[in-house]
């Protein structure tokens, strides 16, 4: 197999991508957009940094002509998402969107979606003490909110933080039993995310369930059309083999 592929993404799948794409004799450059201080690097040759949107990644593509480009950002990355689309597409680029399903609702859970991360605050505005995880971007859009918030992130917010917050450092994956001592010990009522999806993540969904807590789920922003869309690596792998 000849010709470089561009991996998009520092998540657990794109790192899972590169490795797998490395092991078969692929040539792969994965590129992190470096909004986290520490990131966890993927196996080959990386770069970190944005491109400076869909013009700045089009340069890019017909610099160096890679055979393919596979966007396994976050599903909430939808600005580097947009920009893969449009700048794939104006150099007939192969495309490839790899996006892990989103979480599913099951017996006991208390979810309630919205489409935002104010629509978020303005759900759980007077709720009591509120637990957001939505990571560090965005997090201005809870500054408002009364009472006691929970605000973990792996970095500082650069936006502001509510009056009564608690900000908590911490990376994950952290377990049921530690998420469950966790919302005991700062009595939380209510919990805040990203319908990220996936295992790593999951467990403070457990741990809203077992303690009996509702849950408000941002919805995923809608992806580009006419790009294909696998949910596992493997499925990635083979696409990338597919058209050598």
């Amino acid at each position: 197999m000849t010709g470089q592929v561009l991996v998009l993404g520092g998540t657990g799948e794109a790192r899972r991508l590169a490795a797998a794409l490395a092991d078969g004799g692929v040539d792969v450059l994965s590129s992190l957009a470096g909004r986290v201080a520490d990131p966890l690097l993927p196996e080959g040759r990386v770069r970190v940094g944005g491109f400076g949107g869909a013009d700045g990644l089009a340069a890019w593509l017909a610099t160096h002509r890679p055979r393919a480009v596979v966007d396994a950002t976050h599903p909430f990355a939808a600005r580097i998402t947009a920009s893969a689309a449009a700048a794939a597409a104006r150099h007939g680029t192969p495309l490839l969107r790899l996006q892990r399903p989103g979480w599913t609702p099951g017996p006991g859970d208390d979810w309630r979606y919205v489409d935002s991360l104010a629509a978020a605050a303005g759900a759980v505005r007077g709720a009591g003490t509120v637990f957001v995880t939505t990571g560090r971007q965005g997090v201005g859009a809870f500054a408002a909110l009364p009472g006691r918030v929970l605000v973990r992130a792996v970095d500082p917010p650069d936006d502001p933080l509510p009056d009564g917050a608690v900000l908590l450092l911490a990376r994950g994956p952290f377990t049921v039993d530690e998420e469950v001592e966790l919302m005991r010990g700062h009595r939380v009522d209510v919990v805040v995310t990203k319908d990220s999806g996936g295992h790593m993540t999951e467990a403070k969904l457990v741990a809203a369930r077992r303690l009996g807590l509702p849950v408000v789920l941002v919805r995923r922003p809608p992806l580009p059309e006419g790009v294909d869309v696998v949910t596992t690596v493997e499925e990635a792998v083979a696409w990338v083999a597919g058209p050598g």
